[in-house]
């Protein structure tokens, strides 16, 4: 497995899986479009309530996926077949039990969690619509993430990315079917976006059911508790830097709407902050889309302890994704106007404040790819502090400090400089820990080629 140079492992894994992930993210893109154009700014403003309960929703899947990706690959790095499956059938487990508490408790506490995430009178009734269908069909997209990062694992990159593309086209249909000529308003938006993942499992299950690959369906087998509790702990654990990383945007997004309300913006800000949010999603999803196309391989190269392979392809990577970073802030720049305009091209108030705050919001994106990289490529390793560090410096440390603070004294318009001022100072930090490794890294190869001579 992984054979190619570097160039050509980024070719095939990294680029499908951006790829598939960037139409992925078209859920809620298109959502906001149909519902911008076909409802207007009050149920653009009551979609964006939900936007970080399906962030929370995508980070848990990411946690297990990667958790149980970084031991499957290196399992199967050490030729451990039997123990890579054996985690396989554990993680689709663990996930089964999250995903019913997620759907009854979620329930349950709904007008709260709207609440909780910004709801305001006037878009309450529509907040809660949008959220019930996304919590009750929430198995149907944890399990779509699961299983294409376990196929990807299992050297099946073409097929995850298949599988999300087709998810992402089944839903831009069926919203236009629900909300056009079956008018079903913003529950036609919420059905479409909740089926869309159910496409996405559909195509991903024939190859774990057909055992194509290393990975494959057993019967559970219910002994050896403790060792599987242990297992399960080790799972989160080394995937809990992925829940952050994703969670992240949930957190920006719950960040900003509390903000927004807080200085006065009011439906406009939080509709505004909707676009801006998609906008964000597509770029932040190709950096994901990267690093987590990048992450079985990483895994295992560290499993075979390949420490050349893994240094070739991590210095590949970072000057891959500051060229790509420094595309996508100029193509913010150029284009962002033309994009905003998509979503509500009749409320020009709309465009013109959302432009505004649009070139204040991106200015240190550029920083981002860097980061989400760096956290991918340390939790693959196994340097799980650094990651976690690195995740939650991002979206819970530096964001809510700038964001609830700095308005006190600099006025409300200070607020959107935020998340790249969150950015910038996690790549200090990111820069810092990768120059640590790189001499740790490359002084272990020494020691190893020096050993090896002397014996």
């Amino acid at each position: 497995m992984y054979k190619e140079n570097s160039f050509k492992l980024f070719i095939k894994y990294a680029l499908p899986q951006m790829f598939g992930l960037l139409l992925n993210s078209v859920y809620l893109i298109v959502d906001g479009i149909f519902i911008g154009n076909r409802l207007g700014r009050d149920a653009m403003a009551a979609a964006a309530v939900s936007v970080p309960v399906v962030e929370f929703l995508i980070a848990i899947s990411l946690a297990v996926s990667s958790g149980a990706g970084i031991i499957i690959s290196s399992y199967l790095g050490k030729d451990k077949n039997e123990d890579a499956n054996k985690t396989f059938n554990l993680s689709i487990l663990v996930l089964g039990l999250i995903s019913i508490i997620i759907v009854v408790f979620g329930n349950i506490f709904i007008n709260g969690i709207a609440n909780l995430l910004g709801s305001t009178p006037d878009i309450h009734d529509q907040a809660v619509t949008y959220l019930w269908y996304i919590l009750t069909f929430s198995p149907f997209l944890l399990f779509s993430f699961l299983l294409s990062g376990l196929a990807r694992n299992d050297n099946k990159p073409k097929l995850a990315m298949i599988a999300l593309v087709v998810g992402s086209v089944s839903n831009i249909v069926l919203d236009y079917v629900f909300m056009y000529p079956l008018n079903m308003g913003i529950a036609g938006a919420a059905l479409a976006t909740a089926l869309g993942p159910i496409f996405s499992v559909l195509i991903l299950l024939p190859h774990f059911i057909s055992k194509k690959g290393f990975l494959y369906f057993t019967k559970p087998i219910i002994s050896h508790l403790v060792e599987k509790v242990r297992e399960i702990v080790r799972m989160i654990t080394l995937g809990f830097p992925a829940f952050i990383m994703e969670f992240t945007i949930g957190i920006v997004t719950f960040i900003y709407n509390y903000t927004i309300i807080k200085n006065g913006y009011g439906e406009i800000g939080l509709a505004a902050y909707l676009v801006i949010g998609y906008l964000s999603l597509i770029i932040l999803t190709v950096f994901l889309g990267i690093s987590q196309g990048l992450q079985p391989i990483f895994s295992y190269f560290n499993g075979r302890e390949d420490a050349k392979r893994n240094k070739d392809l991590i210095n590949f990577s970072v000057k891959a994704v500051t060229g790509i970073g420094i595309l996508i802030y100029v193509l913010v720049v150029l284009f962002a106007k033309p994009f905003i305009t998509i979503f509500s091209p009749d409320d020009i108030e709309l465009i013109n404040f959302t432009y505004d705050k649009t070139l204040l919001y991106f200015w240190g994106f550029v920083f981002a790819g860097l980061n989400i990289l760096f956290i991918s490529f340390f939790q693959s390793v196994r340097e799980t502090k650094s990651a976690l560090v690195l995740s939650l410096s991002r979206g819970l440390i530096v964001l809510p400090i700038f964001n609830l603070i700095f308005p006190i004294f600099l006025g409300a318009n200070v607020i959107w400089f935020g998340h790249s001022i969150a950015e910038t100072v996690t790549a200090i930090f990111a820069i810092l820990f990768f120059v640590k490794y790189y001499k740790k890294y490359f002084l272990s190869v020494k020691l190893h080629k020096n050993k090896g001579l002397s014996s």
